[in-house]
C-alpha cells in the first residue's frame, strides 16, 4: 500500500536548513545524508530564506506583495497536490 508520511520537528527542520546555509553543500547532498527526500529539504531552505528576507524588510509586505505571496502560496500547494497524483500513478504502474 502506501507509505505513510514522515513528520520532522522544527529542530530537525532548522539544523538541517543550517547545514546547507553554513557549509555550501548542495541540497541533494545534505539531504541524501540526512535520509530525506531532496525536494522536501528545498521548501525547508526557501521557507528560511523568506523568512530571512522578511526578517531584514521590517518584516512589513505592501498589500501587492502579501497579495502575490498569498498566490504563490495557493500556487505551490496546487502543485504539491498535483506532484503527489503523479507520484503516486507512477508508483502503481512500477
Amino acid at each position: 500500500m502506501g507509505e505513510t508520511r514522515r513528520r520532522f520537528d522544527p529542530e530537525f527542520r532548522a539544523g538541517a536548513v543550517r547545514i546547507v546555509r553554513e557549509t555550501g553543500k548542495p541540497i541533494a547532498q545534505v539531504a541524501k545524508d540526512l535520509g530525506i527526500n531532496a525536494g522536501t529539504l528545498a521548501n525547508w531552505v526557501q521557507m528560511d530564506r523568506l523568512a530571512r528576507e522578511q526578517d531584514t524588510n521590517g518584516g512589513e509586505l505592501a498589500e501587492s506583495e502579501r497579495e502575490e505571496l498569498a498566490r504563490l502560496r495557493r500556487q505551490r500547494a496546487e502543485w504539491a497536490k498535483e506532484r503527489a497524483e503523479l507520484e503516486m500513478e507512477r508508483d502503481v504502474l512500477k
